[in-house]
């Protein structure tokens, strides 16, 4: 017997690497030192910095894997994984530095993941950060055939005295809501539980989600947040705070950034939510509260700004093609938020 004969093909995974190298390559950043195929990655630390710190997340992409097997689709969740990394890192004022990669699998299927380092390598080139490495773990028995699991690490940095830590954000302080493209990463239990046990096919284009097929919308990559942002910050706008809003939507998530003496006032009214949460919620004979505690409902990212900045903030985020919305007020509480179902 040798490897092969037990479920694992050396030779394809040499292949699969040779297939991804120059989408790699794409993502690189001059701090980068190496190249692809060594036990570790190397990256020095950029100049300009007094005090850097160094930020540090993780993440995965949850059961959208699922339906990504089903309609073996493959070339978006990466930019979902690569999302739901940065995005945290970001919210404290870190710039994306690189980004690694974990994928598991029961048999390595060349052509199916290197879909999936496509979508990782676009997320990477729009977060402005480089894919340094990955592992590729094949293990036969482990996972269904042609099924595959995903996990992502960034690291950013940021000057200690931008970083944003919560104490920043002032009772009066303005949320402004960032539009999201959707579902994003997030309450997939859910959303297949409504498919399956409502008799829905994949493919239905339900008339309230503009004759896109479910499987179209329920795939759309995360929105990346992280140039907007950081050209916000650079351009001086003030953020006083920021949150990724993710599973457990906005109760969940933006509490997180803020003191414990202080609590949000939200007006669900005053952004546009997309058709695609309208429909899990007829469909599903989904509660509004059961809604806003697990999806994003439209709101993808929080900046907390100055009420001064309000105007400017939203003008620049529009300007970036991100619908932007004031959707509360900071006010002296307990870290919950007021107004929501």
């Amino acid at each position: 017997m040798d490897y092969r004969d037990a479920g694992v093909d050396v030779e394809a995974g040499r292949a699969f690497v040779r297939q991804i190298k120059d989408m790699v390559d794409r993502t690189a950043r001059p701090e980068v030192l190496g190249g692809l195929g060594g036990f570790n990655g190397l990256f020095r630390l950029p100049k300009g910095y007094d005090e850097p710190v160094l930020v540090s997340g993780t993440d995965g992409v949850g059961t959208k894997l699922k339906l990504a097997h089903e309609l073996d689709c493959h070339n978006t969740v990466g930019i979902d994984l690569v999302a739901m990394c940065v995005n945290d890192v970001l919210t404290c004022g870190a710039e994306p530095l690189f980004f690694l990669d974990y994928v598991a699998t029961g048999k390595l299927e060349p052509s199916q993941l290197v879909q999936v380092v496509e979508g990782i390598a676009k997320g990477c080139e729009a977060s402005g950060c480089a894919l340094l490495g990955g592992e590729t773990a094949e293990m036969p028995g482990f996972y269904q055939p042609k099924e595959y699991d995903l996990a992502g690490f960034c690291v950013g940095i940021v000057e200690h005295s931008q970083l944003l830590n919560g104490t920043q954000i002032q009772v009066g302080d303005v949320v402004v809501g960032l539009g999201s493209r959707g579902v994003h990463s997030n309450g997939y239990s859910l959303v297949r539980k409504v498919v399956a046990e409502g008799g829905f096919s994949w493919t239905d284009r339900p008339s309230l989600l503009a004759g896109k097929s479910l499987g179209e919308v329920f795939l759309t990559p995360t929105q990346i947040y992280v140039s907007s942002i950081l050209a916000a910050r650079k351009a001086g706008l003030k953020i006083h705070g920021m949150a990724h809003i993710t599973g457990g939507g906005l109760p969940e998530n933006l509490p997180r950034a803020l003191s414990p003496e202080q609590s949000v006032e939200i007006a669900p009214q005053s952004w546009s939510m997309p058709p695609v949460f309208d429909w899990l919620a007829e469909a599903g004979s989904v509660s509004p509260h059961a809604m806003f505690q697990t999806f994003n409902m439209g709101i993808g990212f929080v900046v907390i700004v100055p009420e001064s900045e309000v105007k400017d903030a939203i003008a620049h985020f529009e300007q970036h093609q991100i619908p932007a919305y004031a959707i509360g007020k900071v006010i002296p509480g307990s870290q919950t938020l007021l107004g929501l179902p």
